[in-house]
């Protein structure tokens, strides 16, 4: 018995140390740093400035991998299925959310086998109208939606996109009826938004901010919690009669789930670090993100999680699946 207990004591003084220092050894080599998008686009800028600082403050190579496809599900998958060691890690999007919203079936389970590091940055959709349309405020828009039911149009990048869920988020909240009119990207719906053919659009500053600021669209509120830096002149959806309402673009980062919470925390904390750095802020304003700081682990595993439940209840009301 004496000989058992021994041994007992000695595996817990091995393991210990072990699990107490596995931060303080890393990382002793390359970090993957994967990209689910294509390269130019604002996650990929964004996530190349992330991988530059990580790689100066931690001491190893941080290596960019872009895996688009997929709507950021390719990727999702690839780190999903790596090592939960801290070398493999991957920056998403509010498309990640959205699109586990839509999508029935996964080779992954989006909750349980990530978890978040943290949130980095965010950026507002704008709820912008054609100048035609005869209103000047959000409640303006909803009393003119209510009087003529179903005969308002609004673009979206998509079925299933953000712009899309945020749209009708705010169509369930206020009770009123408009008719969906999808296009395959953002783009061509600014494009008919501006020329008339639709009258109602939510969309992100980055792709409808040129439009805006030329007054060839008419602005009524920010979609965020709070009013943007970008377009401080505009009140949030909340702010303008719509109570609880929130919708935006966020950009954060992932690692496998079961990766030991020391190395996460490391990461957080080395992150945190990095977006106080006026050359990464500067980088990030310029892409359209405000820097978000002070997100714990726990708080944006947690905000994805409600995301993906928000987005779900959306799309089972649109009888996606």
């Amino acid at each position: 018995m004496r000989i058992i207990s021994a041994f007992i004591g000695c595996v817990a003084v091995l393991v210990g140390p072990v699990q107490f220092t596995s931060a303080q050894n890393y990382p002793n080599r390359a970090i993957r740093f994967i990209v689910p998008t294509a390269p130019t686009g604002t996650a990929d800028v964004i996530g190349r400035v992330m991988a530059q600082r990580l790689s100066e403050r931690l001491g190893q190579p941080v290596v960019v991998d872009n895996r688009p496809g997929a709507s950021q599900m390719i990727g999702g998958d690839l780190v999903a299925r790596s090592a939960a060691d801290g070398y493999t890690m991957m920056i998403i999007t509010t498309t990640f959310t959205t699109t586990v919203a839509i999508q029935p079936k996964l080779t992954f389970d989006p909750v349980n086998d990530l978890t978040g590091i943290t949130k980095i940055g965010q950026g507002p959709l704008l709820l912008v109208v054609h100048p035609s349309l005869p209103v000047r405020t959000l409640k303006d828009l909803i009393a003119l939606a209510r009087a003529k039911p179903g005969e308002l149009t609004f673009g979206s990048a998509g079925n299933g996109s953000l712009v899309h869920f945020a749209t009708e988020e705010l169509i369930a909240r206020t009770k009123i009826n408009m008719l969906h009119v999808p296009y395959k990207g953002g783009a061509p719906a600014v494009t008919d938004t501006v020329s008339g053919q639709i009258q109602v659009l939510v969309m992100t500053l980055g792709t409808i901010g040129t439009q805006y600021k030329a007054q060839r669209v008419r602005a009524l509120a920010v979609t965020s919690a709070e009013r943007s830096s970008f377009v401080p002149e505009l009140p949030t959806v909340a702010e303008a009669g719509v109570p609880g309402y929130e919708a935006g673009i966020w950009w954060g980062l992932l690692v496998p789930a079961k990766t030991p919470a020391d190395i996460v925390a490391k990461l957080n904390g080395e992150i945190q670090s990095s977006l106080t750095r006026e050359d990464v802020k500067s980088r990030f304003i310029a892409s359209g993100t405000e820097p978000v700081l002070g997100v714990t682990p726990k708080a944006f595993t947690d905000y994805i999680a409600r995301e993906i439940m928000q987005w779900k209840r959306i799309a089972k009301g649109l009888k996606f699946h």
